[in-house]
């Protein structure tokens, strides 16, 4: 008869990452395996940041990471350790709402409003790099949010309006 062996396997532990999120370094201990989207809901406060699928499929947890759109519920904490991470919060500057989310109002944008901030996001990552896309190009840039109220076509509208006034500013 074979001997059972019992093995107590044990992590690192909390580990400190400091995160810079929205221009503002915060240093926090988490788990190893603690996701972006867990630190900064839970450890951060900042909720904007919406948790749905939990499995990078529907796009509403979606950020910023130097300048690029990631799904947070995918990225771990320590993978972002020293970057850029813009979140939904980050966009209003002395209460003032950001061009792209003032769109989506004047366009009539969102329904129930959980996909909006990552709509946001991709949108705004798509507006950086190119000022005035084309309806197709927005499109593209919205395939990895998901909207189950169907408001595709306000926010394809929204983020051309945005586009629009953003390139006014300038």
């Amino acid at each position: 008869m074979a001997t059972k062996i019992k093995i107590k396997i044990t992590g690192p532990g909390r580990v400190p990452v400091t995160l810079i999120v929205n221009g503002q370094e915060h240093e926090i201990f988490v788990e190893p395996r603690r996701t972006l989207l867990d630190a900064l809901r839970k450890d951060l406060g900042l909720t904007g940041t919406k948790k749905a699928c939990d499995e990078g499929t529907c796009g509403a947890c979606t950020v910023l990471l130097n300048g690029k759109p990631v799904y947070a519920c995918m990225a771990l904490a320590i993978e972002c350790e020293g970057k850029s991470i813009v979140t939904i919060e980050g966009l209003e500057k002395n209460g003032k709402l950001h061009p792209i989310q003032q769109a989506f109002i004047e366009e009539d944008a969102l329904q129930c409003g959980f996909c909006t901030p990552g709509q946001v996001l991709s949108v705004k990552a798509l507006l950086d790099a190119k000022p005035d896309p084309t309806t197709d190009e927005v499109r593209h840039a919205l395939t990895g949010n998901l909207c189950r109220c169907g408001t595709y076509p306000k926010i394809v509208k929204a983020a051309l309006r945005a586009a629009r006034s953003l390139r006014q500013r300038t």
